[in-house]
């Protein structure tokens, strides 16, 4: 019922974030880790394509531009992307706009932990799955080639 706010929160949840990521790896602390040789691990959007036919199919690509991310897409959205993508540095633009976002939700009955937790939750599930299927396919190809 709040079709004004549909589309919006993976993007303010991956701004605020990466807020967030910048505060870790900054200050004191991170510079005495630093000098030590400390590197900072890269922020990942993983799998990035928009589901919604009725959103911009290069929305997520393009708003996640930032420095220190990785983005992995599907093939079909890389080539959106090559074709009528906009390059240029997006995900530290309208933060405030992403705060009032998550302050819009909770008035809708959104309740955003929620939200991220299951999307977390989830989230390690697939990766861990995968990495499951890619742990037994190895398994399956070393059977193989001790067996020949």
């Amino acid at each position: 019922g709040h079709d004004e706010l549909k589309g919006k929160l993976a993007v303010a949840n991956a701004r605020l974030a990466y807020l967030r990521y910048k505060a870790l790896f900054s200050g004191p602390r991170w510079e005495y880790l630093e000098s030590k040789g400390a590197t900072p691990q890269r922020v990942l959007w993983a799998s990035t394509s928009v589901k919604n036919p009725d959103y911009p199919d290069t929305m997520y690509v393009e708003d996640l531009i930032g420095p220190d991310t990785v983005n992995t897409m599907p093939e079909e959205t890389i080539k959106h992307f090559q074709d009528h993508g906009h390059p240029r540095p997006r995900l530290e633009s309208e933060l405030e706009q992403a705060r009032k976002l998550i302050g819009e939700l909770a008035e809708a009955g959104v309740d955003y932990k929620d939200v991220t937790d299951t999307l977390e939750r989830e989230g390690v599930e697939k990766f861990a799955s995968a990495f499951d299927e890619l742990l037994e396919s190895l398994e399956q190809k070393r059977s193989s080639l001790v067996a020949a």
